[in-house]
């Protein structure tokens, strides 16, 4: 029988025995009335695909689409740094959220960056305890650059008197590699935000998106499709990835009921040409319960929803001409995308969150992905922004 290998995402029911129990499921058995999900990939035939359709514990079920990183719009070397000043340099992103004159630095808080790895031995990182999990077959550590930059802007320790971080007293970092020069998929990113989830973040920070035009060249050269219906399988599988990242957000979202709160932030694509066109936000940015970042960037006027940002965002942070630490040196480089926006609200999150913890002593996911949301100001942006290209604004960091 063919059969195709899919992400499945079903509910399970946890039950235990009662007085005189057969050991039989239904026999003998009680629920203890809760549930969690198992994400597992399989090879299925046609009747078993429609099986699990109908089956209501079935939340998602989708083909792996390619993953791509949301790559940087422009990538400028830097071999020296910005001097300081009898202060200390902080890069504009950390002031345009305000993370400098917030109290809070990360204290107590677990952040997981699910990207192209890290460099951990930039001087950005020293000192954080760095819990790394390969999710590809090749080094791992960062080969590509996008994770280490993304990773310094949440938590990096200041460079050469440079400050590129928001979160710097961040004691501990998840960092999941799910993308390497092989590229990866929408499985490994799902089974990559369970592990982090069941690590301990409170926030999860991924500036990846699904690859769709790529998918549909593979349909066409490999498979010998034809682009309609190449185009029309896609958007199904497409379709239902989206429900897959939002089926995990769901389940993030009820595993803060028994356990620590967790945020998911992902970067919402560069695929705009303003004012040409723009394009809306990509999945898993697209999917519900999910927090979408669109990027802005400086002008005379204020801060400006960056040419390349996707709309349909929830909030906007800095993005472009963004300072951070470059892989396989000790040096810093710039880098503008979507990809360097979402690090700059992960950071933000993370004080919100141990504002949380401050208060409550714990973390709760609807109310820090709704602290992060109304964070949001326009006051510093250009006017006529508009809501659906920056979400609520700016986000901001909490000052006291």
């Amino acid at each position: 029988m063919n059969t195709e290998k899919y992400i499945v995402l079903r509910s399970q029911d946890v039950f235990s025995p009662t007085r005189g129990s057969t050991g039989m499921r239904g026999a003998g058995m009680r629920s203890t009335g809760d549930t969690s999900v198992k994400l597992e990939e399989a090879d299925l035939t046609k009747r078993e695909r429609n099986d699990l359709r109908r089956d209501p514990r079935t939340r998602a079920i989708a083909l792996p689409m390619p993953l791509k990183l949301i790559a940087p719009v422009r990538r400028q070397m830097t071999d020296t740094v910005i001097p300081p000043t009898a202060d200390q340099t902080i890069t504009w992103g950390v002031k345009a959220v305000r993370a400098h004159e917030s109290r809070f630095d990360g204290t107590g808080v677990t952040v997981a960056v699910l990207d192209s790895g890290i460099d951990p031995n930039h001087p950005a990182f020293a000192g954080v305890n760095l819990l790394q999990q390969n999710f590809t077959r090749e080094d791992p550590n960062d080969l590509d650059g996008h994770g280490t930059h993304c990773a310094g802007t949440i938590f990096g320790q200041d460079v050469n008197g440079t400050r590129i971080g928001i979160a710097r007293h961040i004691e501990r970092a998840l960092i999941g590699k799910v993308l390497g020069e092989g590229g990866g998929t929408s499985a490994t990113l799902a089974k990559a935000i369970q592990w982090a989830l069941h690590e301990g973040a409170h926030v999860i920070s991924m500036s990846v998106g699904i690859d769709f035009p790529g998918y549909v060249d593979w349909l066409v050269k490999t498979e010998g499709m034809h682009v309609n219906p190449a185009t029309s399988m896609a958007l199904e599988e497409y379709r239902a990835n989206v429900n897959l990242f939002t089926e995990l957000a769901s389940f993030v979202q009820a595993f803060s009921s028994v356990g620590q709160g967790t945020i998911i932030v992902a970067a919402s694509g560069n695929e705009s040409n303003r004012p040409q066109y723009e394009i809306a936000v990509a999945p898993p940015a697209a999917g519900t319960g999910i927090i979408a970042v669109g990027a802005l960037g400086e002008s005379d006027k204020g801060f400006t929803v960056a040419e390349f940002s996707n709309n349909q965002t929830d909030i906007a942070a800095p993005g472009v001409d963004i300072l951070s630490a470059e892989a396989g040196s000790d040096k810093l480089t710039r880098m503008d995308g979507t990809s360097m926006a979402t690090p700059h609200a992960a950071g933000v999150a993370v004080l919100w969150a141990q504002r949380q913890l401050e208060v409550n002593g714990r973390v709760e996911n609807q109310s820090l992905m709704a602290q992060l949301v109304a964070s949001g100001t326009y006051a510093s942006l250009a006017p006529n922004s508009e809501e659906d290209d920056v979400g609520t604004g700016i986000v901001q960091a909490p000052l006291n």
